[in-house]
């Protein structure tokens, strides 16, 4: 049976966007933590959570890390990848939050028949910031950017995925974050709305994605702040499970953390760059959430209980 997703967004995507299953999966982290403020006022603030960073704090400071390609079929892993890791990470070392980056359509490849087909991930998002030494968020991370070979993101093979990550690297499963672009939008909003208590995310950030009604129950359940715009003639922001729809009928379920879309007016389909690199910050429509802070430190937040 074929993902809903794929139904819904395949007719869009294939004009757009930039460019063997595991089974060490480990028990999914149930719930989020959320810390009250100290003063006891935190009952007005719209997401009454603060910074909690306190396994993070130690973390060694990056200085410029390693960004490595496995090609599809050198590892066990269902995708070819690449991964950075900071520059004090060992083995031996300390445990680091991942950032998980699901691509958009144009970054489709098969790197075991041509290696290079894998440099399409390094195109859009965090990878490129990486590749293009501007990659630096408060705290370091360790990022993943698979990618696929065929037309959507399989929630299950994503989870598997994440559990071979967990499996391979010192990951701080607590501190598990998704974001995605068009079709790697779509995979992540589809990604928690599938899996639910099973899935590993601490929060999501998808950019340009739409979702699905009967995704709304679990994802009421993880932070989500998307962004979208105006304009996308790809993925429309405010009708069919676009971004805006999405986060009000998350809201209407009252979720404990508020979920949070930010418009971009007279945008297209690229939202993305000024999201992942922040250039965005003070463009945004004021009907919605604004944009005041790297989605990095926004999803540092929050982690799993």
């Amino acid at each position: 049976m074929k993902h809903p997703f794929l139904i819904l967004l395949i007719h869009a995507l294939v004009v757009s966007c930039s460019s063997s299953n595991d089974e060490g999966t480990v028990a999914a982290q149930e719930g989020h933590e959320i810390v009250e403020p100290s003063d006891g006022e935190g009952t007005e603030m719209e997401n009454p959570v603060v910074f909690d960073t306190s396994d993070l704090e130690n973390l060694p400071m990056d200085n410029g890390g390693s960004h490595v390609a496995h090609l599809k079929g050198s590892t066990i892993a269902a995708y070819g990848y690449y991964v950075y890791t900071p520059s004090d990470y060992s083995i031996d070392g300390p445990e680091y939050p991942l950032i998980l980056f699901l691509h958009g359509w144009g970054a489709r490849g098969d790197s075991r028949s041509d290696p290079s087909e894998l440099e399409r991930v390094l195109a859009a998002g965090p990878p490129h910031l990486i590749d293009t030494n501007n990659w630096n968020p408060s705290y370091p991370c360790i990022v993943v950017s698979p990618q696929l070979t065929v037309d959507y993101w399989n929630v299950d093979q994503v989870h598997l995925f994440i559990g071979y990550l967990i499996n391979t690297y010192k990951i701080n499963t607590k501190r598990i974050y998704l974001t995605g672009l068009s079709l790697g939008g779509g995979g992540t909003w589809f990604y928690v709305g599938n899996k639910g208590k099973e899935s590993y995310a601490a929060a999501i950030v998808p950019i340009c994605g739409s979702g699905y009604p009967t995704l709304l129950e679990n994802l009421s359940s993880t932070p989500v702040w998307a962004f979208h715009g105006a304009s996308d003639p790809v993925v429309a922001a405010f009708t069919e499970n676009g971004s805006v729809p999405m986060v009000a009928a998350i809201n209407e379920l009252n979720p404990i953390v508020k979920a949070k879309v930010t418009i971009y007016p007279g945008v297209g389909h690229d939202s993305w760059t000024r999201t992942y690199n922040g250039t965005g910050m003070g463009t945004a429509s004021a009907t919605y959430d604004a944009f005041e802070m790297s989605i990095y430190d926004w999803m540092f937040q929050y982690k799993k209980e």
